[in-house]
């Protein structure tokens, strides 16, 4: 069975979850091993997700990465090591079959999921296409960025829900966008983390409000996506990207608990 059936499956929703970037081998291996413990536990479905490259940054001085290169060895180390599927993002269709080469799944950042030249790019690897629905994108024009990468031979697309702008410095997250997404024919997954971004702040540092994160998590299961998608850090405040909306490492495992009772109640 490949990687895309097994998302199919309804016994459990799945889990896309990691740091936002590579920021080391030590922390991305610590985190990688953690949620892979976690998810053999609760018996949930798991991908392992960390940016090899930041390309969208508020700041000329924020963190992009340690080198393309050095990052990808170490995702590729860390799938052959753990024995566990690995996605990633890319910015530019050059980097599809780059990326391609070292993880399972690839990833269509939000600011680019019009870009029909990524998508068809992404679509060629024959890998699944994770396109994250952009912030000023209705849940029903997404159709649009899948057919895209459908029109390329490749109908192993995910959707993911990762809430919309409201107002210059804040998003919130419609609900009806997953029975919405869902009626195309792909899992949809809930960004729980980006979710609660509070983007153009006056420092050039990206904002959050982590605090709701589990908010925005249960109410997603209880909406019936298919996935939930949460970036992790053992020490959020020292991440180099994107802490201000990270879940630290050690409440992940409470959470998905929660999460599994949730989606087992309503199954049953």
């Amino acid at each position: 069975m490949s990687l895309y059936q097994r998302l199919l499956s309804k016994t459990s929703f799945f889990l896309i979850a990691g740091p936002c970037v590579v920021e080391n081998e030590a922390i991305t291996l610590e985190v990688a091993s953690t949620l892979k413990e976690i998810c053999n536990d609760l018996q949930i479905p798991f991908i392992f997700k960390a940016s090899y490259r930041k390309a969208n940054r508020s700041s000329i001085d924020s963190f992009t990465g340690i080198g393309d290169f050095e990052a990808l060895e170490i995702l590729a180390k860390i799938k052959a090591q753990l024995q566990i599927p690995v996605i990633t993002d890319i910015h530019l269709p050059n980097e599809a079959t780059l990326a391609a080469k070292y993880v399972d799944m690839l990833q269509i950042p939000a600011f680019l999921c019009r870009q029909t030249d990524l998508l068809i790019a992404a679509a060629q690897t024959m890998l699944p296409v994770n396109i994250k629905k952009g912030q000023f994108l209705s849940p029903g024009a997404i159709k649009f960025a899948a057919d895209k990468v459908k029109s390329a031979g490749n109908t192993q697309i995910l959707l993911t829900e990762r809430g919309s702008t409201f107002g210059y410095s804040d998003l919130v997250v419609d609900y009806r966008s997953i029975p919405t997404m869902q009626q195309f024919g792909y899992p949809v997954v809930l960004d729980c983390t980006h979710s609660l971004q509070q983007p153009n702040q006056n420092t050039g540092v990206t904002g959050g409000i982590p605090q709701l994160i589990p908010t925005i998590a249960k109410a997603g299961i209880a909406s019936g996506v298919d996935g939930i998608f949460i970036e992790t850090h053992p020490n959020p405040a020292k991440a180099l990207s994107d802490g201000a909306n990270m879940l630290p490492l050690n409440q992940v495992r409470s959470l998905l608990t929660i999460l599994k009772k949730i989606h087992q109640a309503l199954n049953e």
